[in-house]
């Protein structure tokens, strides 16, 4: 830890960041958080205080969120049966209810007082709010599940110019008014790509890609986009992580020049891969 080491050792911790922090100074980096990486508090509040430093060295941060454990607990509690098809959860009317409910109430406006708590400024927001996220149904058999059909990012942008960190709730809307639950990764490789964002960041509760998936030292560093299909007929990409990565290939094609998979749960993970070149997850250009 840091407050262990002497002056000058961290004054040297300081020197070698300079070149990285030159390099995002003003740049956009949306992080995408969810799922368990959202489940230890203390890690919570430590990823929440990455950010507050980001923010603070002049870093546009941009944190877009799920909150599956959250919504599971909800519905449990309200006797409203939970089923998943390909990853995506079935969403009849009265889950919507109750998705909107803990994602755009809940889960939302604690990340927001615990920026705030960590010394940021932060505003919560969703897809609905000036339209950001449009959406239409993604397969009517899931009922509520939203396919993006336009991003507006105008809420976020005057966020940012007044010095505020957006923390985005992945739930959408039509021009008719119904709300969709979006996949939190699908948003924030939209949402990053029309914000021109310099890196989109994946919170995980894995390393990144492994070989093997048993074995963290299998840990694949760098991927081009073009590689991933190959490493999909391997099984290397495989499960829950398939459509992670379409999403991180989806950001890179519509030109986030970085995106990265990386262990939320690691201390201090986001600073690690942005502040070093090393990095400790899984980088896709």
């Amino acid at each position: 830890m840091i407050g262990n080491i002497g002056n000058a050792e961290k004054a040297e911790i300081l020197m070698q960041a300079l070149p990285y922090i030159k390099k995002y100074h003003k740049q956009t980096v949306v992080i995408k958080y969810g799922g368990n990486a959202m489940t230890d508090e203390n890690i919570k509040k430590m990823v929440m205080g990455d950010l507050v430093l980001l923010r603070q060295i002049g870093v546009n941060v941009v944190l877009v969120h799920g909150g599956g454990p959250e919504i599971n607990d909800a519905l449990k509690k309200m006797n409203i049966e939970t089923e998943f098809v390909g990853g995506l959860r079935k969403t009849g009317a009265d889950a919507i209810s109750v998705v909107q409910m803990v994602l755009a109430g809940k889960v939302n406006k604690d990340l927001v007082n615990l920026i705030e708590l960590c010394g940021g400024q932060a505003v919560g927001l969703c897809g609905i709010d000036g339209r950001m996220i449009e959406a239409d149904f993604e397969n009517k058999e899931l009922g509520f599940v939203g396919r993006i059909t336009n991003v507006n990012p105008k809420p976020v942008l005057d966020m940012l110019e007044a010095g505020f960190i957006p923390v985005v709730a992945s739930v959408g809307c039509d021009k008719k008014g119904n709300v969709y639950n979006i996949n939190a990764d699908t948003v924030a490789a939209r949402l990053a790509a029309e914000l021109k964002a310099m890196s989109l960041i994946n919170l995980s509760d894995v390393p990144g890609l492994l070989r093997d998936k048993n074995d963290p030292s299998t840990l694949i560093k760098e991927v081009n986009v073009s590689e991933t299909l190959k490493l999909m007929n391997e099984g290397i990409i495989s499960g829950g992580m398939i459509p992670k990565v379409k999403c991180c290939v989806e950001a890179i094609r519509r030109g986030v020049k970085q995106v990265f998979i990386i262990d939320g749960t690691v201390e201090h993970a986001i600073l690690v891969e942005m502040m070093n070149d090393e990095g400790v997850g899984t980088m896709f250009h």
